[in-house]
């Protein structure tokens, strides 16, 4: 056999713009030699379709501006549209000055709804009958440490994300020791948690008969010195909690909240009747300021947290420097890193096992892997 005249094709396009005139269709052209010169030249015809390409729809463009300014940061805080009105003096304000406001009105709103709950659960827990000369039939301790743990619980939770939600003098310090809080925004926090818990308590004693009956004072024949280191372990206790749940960044970060609040229903379940379980300062001062009361060792409920946080902030210290995150790692290993490194151990398991190579078998096809023998054809 001879060898094959090589296939030529001859064709010549016709080049067209990119980027078409909206104007008419455009005509394509395409030139080729005729058919008897094509086959007296060996040739074969070749037959070319065009589909014509629509030009890209036209898209527009948005150019996107970012200019970190706290003028417009503020106005997309206080709304969208104009700035007059009563809004129109945050529109001004610093980013330094707007953050303090904030951090001033939280802890205030939070401080008294944590103290209003808890207030008028003492309250009702406190208050005798109109018809019997004994108190409610409740568990009086159960039901206070009850609303003060529950009544921190749920306050946290809902001013987490604004302020951390400390509503105590000894929490603030404590954040400020542990890093990370300036010492001027603790000032205005301390001043609007005063303002909170006076506030609650003077509403309590508004709205609810009889006279305000939530006062912290010493009871069960508990001494003033006993008082005093009461005060201090219970607030060392649930300053920790706080600092390793909400300060101490973890995958249980979320649940600090609820941690928190069980910490403060523990304590008070020990505290409420020897000193009744202030833990915080603003709660023993807003019950003394509104009945114009404040007994000789008062003082108590001011040292005895503060030096509590400040015991639970060096505890705190003493594990980091300890590099307490190395004695156990794995804690916030949800199991996913197991699974994965499986996974790929299984992997590299079967690309390095052998792969034991197909002989044939009796029926034609190939042996299955692992040195399984190949199966006989069945008779019918």
């Amino acid at each position: 056999m001879g060898a094959q005249a090589p296939v030529v094709s001859s064709i010549s396009v016709v080049e067209i713009d990119k980027i078409p005139p909206p104007s008419p269709q455009p005509t394509f052209l395409l030139s080729s030699p005729s058919e008897e010169s094509e086959k007296k030249a060996g040739l074969h015809p070749v037959s070319v379709s065009i589909t014509r390409i629509p030009p890209p729809t036209p898209t527009t463009k948005y150019t996107l501006s970012h200019t970190h300014s706290h003028k417009s940061s503020i106005l997309t805080a206080v709304g969208r549209g104009s700035s007059r009105g009563i809004m129109a003096p945050f529109a001004n304000m610093s980013h330094s000055l707007r953050t303090n406001l904030i951090f001033g009105i939280g802890e205030f709103i939070g401080t008294f709804m944590f103290l209003f709950f808890a207030f008028a659960a003492t309250q009702v827990a406190n208050t005798a009958p109109a018809n019997a000369g004994k108190l409610p039939s409740t568990s009086n301790l159960l039901y206070i440490a009850f609303a003060f743990g529950f009544s921190l619980m749920v306050n946290v939770w809902a001013f987490f994300r604004v302020t951390g939600g400390a509503f105590n003098p000894a929490v603030t310090l404590a954040l400020v020791v542990a890093g990370g809080f300036p010492a001027v925004r603790a000032a205005i926090v301390v001043v609007a948690q005063i303002l909170g818990a006076t506030a609650a308590a003077g509403l309590v004693q508004v709205i609810f008969p009889g006279p305000l009956a939530v006062e912290t004072t010493l009871g069960g024949g508990a001494t003033v010195a006993q008082g005093f280191f009461i005060e201090l372990f219970l607030t060392c206790e649930l300053v920790f909690v706080i600092l390793m749940m909400a300060v101490e960044k973890h995958q249980g970060t979320f649940a600090a909240p609820v941690a928190i609040g069980l910490a403060l229903f523990l304590s008070e379940l020990v505290g409420v009747y020897f000193t009744g379980g202030s833990l915080n300062p603003v709660r023993s001062l807003g019950p003394a300021i509104v009945n114009h009361h404040f007994p000789g060792y008062h003082w108590i409920y001011w040292l005895g947290p503060v030096l509590g946080a400040l015991l639970a902030c060096g505890f705190y210290k003493l594990l980091q420097v300890l590099r307490f995150h190395d004695i156990n790692p794995d804690t916030d290993d949800d199991g996913r890193g197991d699974l994965e490194g499986a996974r790929h151990s299984h992997q590299d398991g079967l690309k390095h096992a052998p792969t034991h190579l197909t002989q044939p078998g009796v029926n034609g096809e190939t042996a299955a892997l692992h040195n399984q023998p190949a199966q006989a054809p069945r008779e019918l």
